[in-house]
């Protein structure tokens, strides 16, 4: 296992790929998962990328530096991770929280990033009020109490059926998320607002939605992909987690924008 040490809290990560001459492509992960959500497309995208895949502060194997945490905090781990390892520029795929981080990053440093890929995100994710009542439910209550609702807004019920196994252990990372870490992005997207600051981006952009997604139905894609400057989006079965639940349309996807 590989970390990076930074002076309020460590980052797991992990690098997929042996072609030492490969572009970077990092993976940035939802709110309440870890790495391995991007398990299936590390194994195919590795054949021809270097992939670069990280735990956020508070989930997975990385530490929980004391909560709130902003956009600008988790936008300055990956640019940490960054210099550590010796990485100039990099393709960059983020959902959800992993997508606003993507947005943070194109907007203030758009020179470190090569092709910018948003899944399941928007601009604005809920409202401050919402995100307060989230994070006074799981400090009451813990992250296990969330799992049913959770696999609701995640998963279609057709998945859930079908794929048993992925959904409950998708669950099972989910609910064993410090609550710090958890409360701490969920003041992350409280604060999080790029409506006004997304036609910046000037990276090639692909935005991808869940067609039945709920938290970020595919109008909130095709308004980012309406405004940055060279935005194309693009929206695959399934809900939230779409990378999963369509992972070899997402990965065909990837490899067509990426490639070409």
């Amino acid at each position: 296992m590989e970390y990076l040490n930074l002076p309020s809290h460590r980052l797991h990560y992990r690098i997929d790929g042996d072609d030492q001459a490969a572009p970077w492509l990092l993976f940035c992960n939802s709110l309440g998962t870890d790495l391995r959500m991007w398990d299936a497309q590390a194994a195919m995208l590795s054949l021809h990328f270097r992939v670069l895949r990280y735990d956020r502060r508070g989930h997975g194997r990385s530490s929980a530096p004391p909560p709130p945490y902003s956009l600008t905090d988790l936008g300055g781990d990956v640019l940490a991770l960054l210099d550590a390892l010796g990485i100039k520029r990099a393709h960059f795929c983020g959902l959800s929280i992993g997508g606003l981080t993507g947005q943070w990053l194109g907007i203030n440093a758009g020179q470190r990033l090569n092709k910018l890929i948003i899944c399941a995100a928007a601009a604005k994710i809920g409202t401050a009020e919402g995100w307060a009542t989230r994070s006074d439910e799981v400090r009451m209550n813990g992250l296990s109490a969330l799992t049913a609702a959770t696999a609701e807004r995640w998963f279609t019920p057709a998945f859930s059926a079908a794929e048993p196994g992925i959904v409950g252990t998708v669950l099972e990372r989910f609910a064993a998320t410090s609550v710090e870490g958890y409360t701490g992005c969920c003041a992350a997207l409280a604060g999080a607002d790029f409506r006004e600051e997304i036609n910046q981006i000037a990276n090639p952009f692909l935005a991808i939605s869940g067609d039945d997604d709920p938290v970020c139905p595919p109008s909130d894609l095709e308004y980012i992909a309406a405004r940055v400057q060279q935005g194309r989006h693009l929206s695959l079965p399934g809900r939230h987690i779409v990378n999963i639940e369509a992972s070899q349309a997402f990965n065909a996807a990837l490899l067509d924008f990426l490639l070409n």
